[in-house]
């Protein structure tokens, strides 16, 4: 995982509270806390690489439930 941080969700990691910060932590993949660990990358890159990939993830179950629903509607 070689990705760096985009912009706009450094500064959303910049504009979380202490404990969104400790929430969001707790969710990360392995390689991003021991990227943090290494000290490779710094706690809001790793919340903003975080935050990126929930969005991701999010849009993409989005995606699959617009589809889903669609194929359910045409089967009535």
């Amino acid at each position: 995982m070689k990705r760096t941080p985009n912009p706009e969700y450094l500064e959303k990691a910049k504009l979380l509270s202490k404990e969104e910060t400790e929430r969001l932590l707790s969710r990360a993949r392995n390689k991003l806390v021991r990227r943090l660990e290494d000290q490779r990358l710094s706690t809001v890159e790793v919340l903003a690489l975080q935050l990126e990939i929930e969005d991701e993830d999010l849009n993409e179950w989005r995606e699959r439930m617009a589809e889903i629903s669609a194929k359910a509607k045409k089967s009535k």
